[in-house]
């Protein structure tokens, strides 16, 4: 039994290790019959956010400075890019591309390869919602401005592009809260019933229905065995978006090789800056990792004594450099010129090609 499980956890593994790069190639050379699976993006991406929110309590989240640092950065080096983009080649998709590979919000999934690494599950999560609140704002101010297709003035185009968002976005952190706040207090209100009913002190061990093993009221926890959804959900909308992409390409490679293979270029230079941006940023503005999430090796494999710098490092990286590909490239489809979506497409081959790099050289340290 203990060998099955064995080999089960090292096929488990493997898999997690190659996903990225598998998920990809599936969903290239598998498109034509993909793409019918397009629709549910925005649902792959409610329940990404969702599991990731369930994981920590809203509060226990503490801000720190690297988190608006890099936030800043990103918001400034976005608008940067498509002025940068749009002077250099006049291109409206070129620039819309670029800008897409740094307005995109955290990856729901970033805390989970962060922790493969030894990053801060808590202080990655923590900026996973402040960077898709502040996308949620900041794509509705800025996409009506850079598309010169949209039929509607501005702020029509803002509350439209907002409504479409916000809920993709907001809605799975007042899901899970709400979650956490019913389960809390259902439990809270069995174990004072328990406590009554039986006698039990306050302070008493035992373990009863709706109380902890403390002898107090239960409190929320995702099992861990649903730790890891939101990376499995992340490696499915990959293959959708590569399918995606796939078409696209097909459809423009005649008439955009050339302004593809510059996007393509360009994405891998914005990759290149965020991670290597990011972690510098963290080294030098380092923030406690505190937390069960670090410390238990379960959740957090590589887990081990390191630096506050070091771990800082690690997350700030992740942070910056690890984008929400699946938001990215349903927003380009929806709201800019389709082409764009290539900046998205791009940027997914670099950030899964480095994460896997990353993932490999933690998994031979060990």
């Amino acid at each position: 039994m203990s060998n099955q499980k064995s080999k089960i956890s090292n096929l488990k593994s493997v898999f997690d290790s190659n996903a990225l790069w598998l998920s990809m190639l599936i969903g290239a050379v598998f498109y034509p019959w993909l793409l019918p699976l397009k629709p549910i993006l925005p649902w792959l991406i409610f329940f990404m956010l969702f599991f990731t929110f369930c994981k920590v309590n809203p509060l226990d989240l503490r801000l720190h400075k690297w988190h608006w640092v890099v936030l800043t950065v990103q918001i400034v080096f976005s608008l940067g890019a498509y002025a940068l983009a749009y002077w250099l080649t006049g291109s409206r998709f070129m620039a819309q591309g670029l800008m897409l590979c740094f307005i995109m919000p955290t990856a729901t999934a970033a805390p989970i390869i962060a922790g493969k690494m030894g990053g801060s599950i808590q202080n990655l999560t923590t900026f996973t919602l402040l960077s898709n609140f502040a996308t949620s704002i900041i794509v509705p101010l800025v996409f009506p401005l850079v598309n010169p297709l949209a039929e509607k003035a501005f702020w029509p185009a803002f509350t439209l592009i907002l409504s479409h968002i916000a809920p993709l976005l907001l809605g799975p952190f007042f899901s899970a809260w709400a979650l956490r706040l019913g389960f809390n207090a259902y439990y809270r209100r069995k174990s004072l019933s328990a406590s009554e009913t039986r006698g039990l002190s306050a302070k008493r061990s035992v373990s009863v229905s709706g109380l902890s093993a403390e002898g107090g009221p239960k409190e929320f926890e995702l099992p861990k065995g649903l730790a890891q959804i939101p990376f499995y959900l992340w490696v499915c909308s990959i293959v959708v978006l590569t399918a995606t992409v796939t078409q696209t390409v097909v459809d423009n490679y005649q008439s955009q090789m050339t302004n593809m293979f510059i996007l393509l270029a360009a994405s891998f230079v914005a990759c290149l800056i965020q991670f290597g941006l990011g972690k510098l940023i963290g080294y030098y503005l380092p923030a406690p990792s505190k937390g069960r999430d670090y410390q238990d090796v379960l959740v957090n494999p590589a887990a081990a004594p390191k630096t506050m710098a070091g771990v800082s490092s690690i997350t700030a990286g992740q942070a910056f450099g690890q984008k929400n590909t699946s938001l990215g490239v349903w927003m380009a489809q929806t709201y800019l010129l389709p082409m764009a979506t290539l900046g998205a497409a791009a940027y997914i081959i670099w950030q899964n090609l480095f994460n896997s790099a990353q993932l490999f050289i933690v998994a031979h340290k060990k």
